[in-house]
């Protein structure tokens, strides 16, 4: 997956977690270089969101080892959180305060000055299009613009890594377009991103490195044109996880509800 020569940010060795009898993760083996925009596709339920808590250190595997830039997170979780900057699939922010409010909130826990933050809050608020929103409470705030609040969250401190659990979600063409260029600028920087979508066309068009999940498992994993081999990210996917089963016909479904 990594070519000769590139440095490695992040690896996974046999990462394996559990919830009672239900396998998340077998034994997955991942590694990205840096500077990648490293994809992570799969169906509902195939081990996305766990794998990117467990790189975060929100949660820990039972098995396996995780380095990011040669840290544990199980060890020094709080080292992880200086070097990741983390979108989950939750939105964990203070609903009664700002958009603003919650920036300083999220800076004065990590330390940083304020006011540099203040500084770093107006650009990123430019950049992401937040200028309206940030001192409106979250409460009132859309879903989408909850979202952008949550990426400057995880920008505010200039991690070299980011993860991103489903970012486009509930976002409009034009927020959806403007963070597009945002992540792509980041990794002109040498900034790494880790990405979880359902988005293929959009997964397409973002990543240079690619992991199929399957049941907890790594169905396909490399650089971007070498799973696709050729083929679009909608057929390598499904090459790689199974065509899905018939649907029913549905005869029974008539206008009008006649028999």
């Amino acid at each position: 997956m990594v070519r000769t020569g590139q440095e490695t940010v992040l690896e996974v060795r046999g990462l394996t977690r559990r919830f009672g009898a239900v396998v998340a993760l077998d034994s997955i083996d991942l590694a990205v270089p840096r500077g990648a925009f490293f994809a992570l596709v799969g169906p509902n339920g195939a081990g996305k969101t766990t794998t990117v808590r467990i790189l975060s250190g929100l949660l820990r595997g039972q098995a396996g080892e995780v380095r990011l830039l040669g840290v544990d997170p199980s060890r020094d979780p709080f080292r992880v959180r200086e070097l990741v900057g983390v979108v989950p699939d939750f939105l964990p922010l203070w609903e009664p305060l700002t958009a603003r409010e919650n920036l300083l909130e999220i800076a004065g826990l990590r330390g940083l000055p304020r006011q540099e933050t203040v500084h770093r809050i107006a650009d990123l608020a430019e950049a992401l299009g937040l200028a309206d929103a940030l001192d409106q409470p979250v409460l009132q705030l859309s879903h989408g613009t909850r979202k952008k609040v949550t990426l400057a969250a995880a920008m505010l401190h200039a991690p070299p890594l980011l993860f991103l659990d489903e970012p486009f979600e509930g976002i409009d063409p034009v927020a959806a377009r403007t963070i597009r260029h945002l992540l792509a600028a980041l990794r002109e920087r040498g900034v790494t991103l880790l990405l979880t979508s359902h988005v293929l066309p959009l997964v397409e068009t973002l990543a240079t490195h690619l992991a199929i999940l399957d049941h907890g498992r790594i169905a396909a994993a490399g650089p971007l044109e070498e799973v696709l081999a050729g083929r679009t990210l909608e057929e390598a996917f499904v090459a790689a996880v199974g065509e899905p089963a018939p649907a029913p016909d549905l005869s029974w479904y008539r206008p009008g509800g006649g028999r």
